[in-house]
């Protein structure tokens, strides 16, 4: 990449930089934000700017935060031309995004916010988890993540994992389109996608506190393959006759996996347990 080039930098393996080089596809992650004049976009690692200075064209304001000292140092010399742009260097998992965002803008109340990302794919759970259980999530989110993690978000029962309950609970996931790996300096190892998240005003599942809900969610999936009054009854330190009778009370077979269970049966067993 030119700019790249131009500051003698080049992608850090151990932040899993794999930056996106091709302009059409950065054109489609900022249509699919669906960005008006009155949005404000909070980006996670922007790298060198492909995707900065194209959201900075659409939205009233963007926040890019970049953990990389050396990439933020790119940025104010490359794209400081930009007033509606504000570079943060921070970890994002160590920062509070609704208050960053606030920062950006002046703003002593609290402001609205979509994300879009190109997220290093060790830390995409984690930063997935960290935005969507912030005091202030975003509305929207628009994400670049390995293909089958996207596969794996979007599932439905029969398939379903605790990252596909973790990001359901909060949001409608939905997996645009997929990225050749050939898009990317460096070429990653994986096929990746376009994810969008609608991220919902209340969590999916009502009445039960997110906490309680998450702990059986946790201790249904203890066992991979293991029926789910076994896993329950491990997970949960209780007797299995006894997880037995609480399923059948919800309506859901013991012999069940957790893989095959909805949103609104592990709402109705979490609110059975409390």
């Amino acid at each position: 990449m030119e700019r790249l080039r131009r500051h003698g930098l080049s992608p850090h393996k151990s932040l899993g930089q794999n930056f996106l080089i091709e302009p059409a596809l950065a054109d489609r992650i900022v249509a699919a934000a669906a960005l008006t004049p009155d949005d404000i976009v909070l980006e996670v690692g922007p790298g060198p700017g492909m995707l900065t200075e194209r959201l900075a064209a659409a939205a009233r304001h963007v926040l890019a935060v970049e953990i990389d000292r050396d990439m933020v140092a790119l940025l104010h010399a490359e794209l400081d031309g930009l007033r509606n742009l504000t570079l943060v260097r921070a970890d994002i998992l160590e920062s509070d995004p609704g208050a960053l965002v606030a920062g950006a803008v002046n703003s002593a109340r609290a402001q609205p916010y979509k994300v879009v990302a190109n997220l290093p794919y060790y830390i995409t759970s984690a930063v997935l988890r960290h935005l969507l259980e912030a005091a202030q999530p975003p509305t929207l989110a628009v994400l670049m993540v390995q293909l089958e993690v996207a596969q794996r978000i979007c599932a439905g029962p029969g398939d379903m994992s605790i990252l596909a309950v973790s990001v359901q609970f909060y949001a409608r996931p939905h997996l645009l389109f997929s990225v050749p790996p050939e898009a990317f300096f460096p070429r990653p190892n994986v096929k990746s996608a376009i994810m969008r998240l609608n991220v919902l005003p209340t969590p999916a599942v009502e009445d039960v506190e997110p906490e309680h809900f998450f702990d059986v969610v946790r201790a249904g999936f203890g066992q991979k393959r293991k029926q789910l009054a076994n896993s329950l009854s491990a997970g949960l330190a209780m007797p299995k006759p006894e997880v037995a009778a609480l399923l059948r009370d919800v309506e859901i077979d013991p012999a069940r996996r957790a893989e095959t269970l909805s949103l609104e049966e592990w709402g109705n067993l979490a609110r059975r347990l409390a």
